[in-house]
C-alpha cells in the first residue's frame, strides 16, 4: 500500500486526540503547575494507555467490555470518582507551589488508569478499528498499526496541551489568576465526565 493510503488514518487519529476531554485538560493543568518534564509520566501513560486500548479493539478484546455491562459500569462508576477527585484538587489549588514535594502530577499509573476506562478512548478505537481494518493484512499487523498511530499521536496532542499549559502560567502573576485558571479546568474536567456516561 502507498503512504497515501494511511492519511485517513492519521487524520481520524489526529482530530481524535487533540479534541478536548479529560486526558488534555489534565495535560493542561499539569504543564501549568508541573512543567513539561514533571508532566512527562502522565502523557506516557495516556499514550500507552490509548496504544493498548487500539492494540486490544484490533484484537477484537474490546468486545469484553460491550459483552459485560456491569463491567464497563464499574469502570465508569471508578473513573468518575476518580476524575471528580482530580477537579476537586485542580479547583482548590493555587498557584503552584515553591516547594515541588508538596504537589504531584498525576503519576504514570494514575494517567494509564484514566486513559483504559476513557469511553472516548475505546469509541475512537473501535472506529479505527473498524473503519481501517483493510490498511492491514490481518489482526495482528492492524493491532500494530492502530497502536502505533494511536500511541504517538496521542503524545503530541498532550505535549501540545501541556505546552499550552506552561504559556498560561507565564501569563498568570495574580493569585486569582491562577484560581480562575484552576476552577475554568476542573469545571472543564468534571464536564467531561458527562461523556462518560452517554
Amino acid at each position: 500500500m502507498s503512504p497515501e493510503s494511511f492519511l485517513p488514518l492519521i487524520a481520524f487519529a489526529a482530530i481524535s486526540t487533540v479534541t478536548p476531554g479529560a486526558t488534555t485538560t489534565l495535560a493542561t493543568a499539569s504543564g501549568a503547575h508541573f512543567g513539561f518534564r514533571r508532566s512527562l509520566p502522565f502523557m506516557i501513560g495516556v499514550a500507552i494507555g490509548l496504544a493498548g486500548m487500539a492494540v486490544a479493539a484490533a484484537a477484537g478484546l474490546a468486545g469484553l467490555l460491550l459483552a459485560m455491562p456491569s463491567l464497563e459500569f464499574a469502570m465508569k462508576l471508578a473513573g468518575s470518582a476518580y476524575l471528580l477527585w482530580l477537579a476537586v484538587r485542580i479547583g482548590r489549588s493555587g498557584p503552584p507551589h515553591l516547594d515541588r514535594s508538596i504537589a504531584r502530577p498525576t503519576s504514570f499509573l494514575g494517567a494509564l488508569w484514566i486513559q483504559l476506562q476513557n469511553p472516548k478512548g475505546w469509541a475512537m478505537t473501535l472506529g479505527a478499528a473498524a473503519s481501517f481494518g483493510e490498511l492491514a493484512r490481518g489482526a495482528g499487523e492492524l493491532a500494530a498499526l492502530l497502536g502505533t498511530v494511536f500511541g504517538v499521536l496521542a503524545l503530541l496532542s498532550l505535549m501540545l496541551w501541556c505546552v499550552a499549559g506552561l504559556l498560561l502560567a507565564r501569563l498568570l502573576t495574580q493569585a486569582w489568576q491562577w484560581r480562575a485558571l484552576n476552577i475554568g479546568l476542573a469545571l472543564a474536567l468534571a464536564a467531561s465526565i458527562a461523556t462518560m456516561w452517554r
